[in-house]
Formats: structure tokens, C-alpha cells, sequence
């Protein structure tokens, strides 16, 4: 397969070629991927967490830059050879996830540019270390589900049902578009988040898990998303449910 790693982490600049999603995708999900050329890897279950995130790609993985690639003690062993086989540098993480928070979110990083967003008071400590390494400036927050609560447009966008995310990100010149919490699916919780149900798939192509058109921002988010030129991808005509991200790994190299 000719294809290349990611330049920055949640960022392609052309057609992606590989992503990690939770392995509970439904067949259709994994259809209208292939469709668009499109391989997948799946994540193994992570007993240690509760059910609704035990699969979660944002809580099991986090890509350091486009080789290396943590991935949570827990999983490790299930999501090594997959990975590697692709060129990736896998790397085991200190932290061992439990099942409650913040004890679950050591690896749930967002990624916007040469940003890395999280509450860093429980950041995997050989994580933090890597990103430090690579020169990635870190933004604090308080919200330990960084990840999980931030769906990545571009470089310099993002959208988010998290208030205190959306303060401090612009103060780093990120665009953030603010939306009412809720309305998207997760087993056995109330809601889950926006970031959960969304990933790059292109240049210019963001992926959604569902449709968002019960969602009462709906429109803003269409025309955020056109006013940052991105095109929605909705891979299900039902309500989105939270997969932990599309996270994607590689692209093609032209």
C-alpha cells in the first residue's frame, strides 16, 4: 500500500488511507469507509474501563507525532502487531488505565496544530515527556476528556461543547465555535461529546459517526464548517453515537 505517516497527529493533508476506531463500529461504519478507501484498525476491549469508553481509540491510543504512537499498557499487547505492521513506532505508556476518572484519561490529548490540549495533571508521564521532546506547546485545561470533548477542523479550528476549552484555546489563536453539550449517543451515560463522534478523513474532510441534524446547532456547525472549507462526511443516517474519534493514522502520499 503507498501511502505515508501523518505529518502532525488528527491533521492529514491528503486522502487518509488508515484510521483506528472503537472495535464495537457497527458493519456499516466499516463499509462506508472502505467505500472511500479506507482501511480500519479496530481496538481491542480494555477491561479495566467502564463499558462505554472500553473500546475508545482517544482513551486507549495517542499518535506523538506521525510514527510514534502511544498505546495504554492495558491494550498494548492487542494493538502492537496491528499497528507496526504499518510502519509505527509503538510505544507502551507508564499509566495503566482504571476504570474512573481521572484515572481513565491519561492518553485523551487533543491535538490542534503544534498544540497538545489536556489536563496535564494527569497526562501519562511518558506521554508528556514525548511531547515535550518533540517541541509540542502544551495548553492546560481543566477538562481531563480533552480529547473526547474537541472535534479538530483544522490547524486552527475547533469545535467544542466545553466553555473553558473554548477561552483558552483562543488565546493560542485557535477559532473555537462553542455548542450545546448533548444530543449525541453513549451507551449507558446521558450524552457524549463531539469530539467523540468526528475525525479527519482528508484534507478538508471531517468525518461524523451520524447525522447532526437533531443537534440544535446544527446549522452553526455547517457554517463553521464552511467558513473553514471543510466537508462533512456523515457515515450513518442515524443520531451520532460517541466511538472515542476516528483517529486517523495514514495518508496517501500524493
Amino acid at each position: 500500500m503507498n501511502t505515508k505517516l501523518l505529518d502532525k497527529p488528527f491533521i492529514p493533508q491528503k486522502n487518509v488511507k488508515l484510521v483506528v476506531v472503537d472495535g464495537r463500529v457497527s458493519d456499516n461504519f466499516v463499509n462506508n469507509l472502505k467505500h472511500r478507501g479506507i482501511n480500519i484498525i479496530k481496538t481491542p476491549y480494555c477491561k479495566e474501563l467502564y463499558n462505554s469508553i472500553s473500546y475508545h481509540p482517544d482513551i486507549l491510543i495517542h499518535p506523538i507525532n506521525g510514527k510514534d504512537l502511544i498505546v495504554a499498557p492495558n491494550v498494548y499487547e492487542g494493538l502492537e502487531k496491528p499497528l507496526k505492521k504499518y510502519g509505527l513506532n509503538i510505544i507502551k505508556g507508564e499509566t495503566v488505565l482504571k476504570r474512573n476518572y481521572p484515572d481513565n484519561i491519561a492518553y485523551n490529548i487533543a491535538r490542534v496544530s503544534n498544540f497538545a490540549i489536556h489536563n496535564f495533571k494527569y497526562t501519562d508521564p511518558l506521554t508528556l515527556k514525548l511531547l515535550e521532546e518533540n517541541q509540542v506547546e502544551l495548553i492546560h485545561v481543566k477538562q481531563g476528556y480533552s480529547k473526547c470533548s474537541i472535534c479538530i477542523v483544522n490547524e486552527k479550528a475547533i469545535i467544542t461543547s466545553d466553555r473553558g476549552i473554548a477561552k483558552t484555546v483562543e488565546k493560542y489563536g485557535i477559532d473555537p465555535l462553542v455548542i450545546k453539550p448533548g444530543y449525541i449517543d453513549l451507551s449507558e451515560l446521558d450524552y457524549g461529546f463531539i469530539g467523540g463522534i468526528s475525525g479527519l478523513i482528508g484534507k478538508n474532510k471531517i468525518a461524523f459517526s451520524g447525522l447532526l441534524e437533531h443537534h440544535p446547532d446544527y446549522n452553526e456547525i455547517l457554517k463553521f464548517l464552511g467558513k473553514h472549507a471543510v466537508e462533512p462526511i456523515f457515515l450513518e443516517n442515524k443520531k451520532p453515537i460517541d466511538i472515542g474519534s476516528i483517529i486517523p493514522i495514514l495518508e496517501m502520499p500524493y
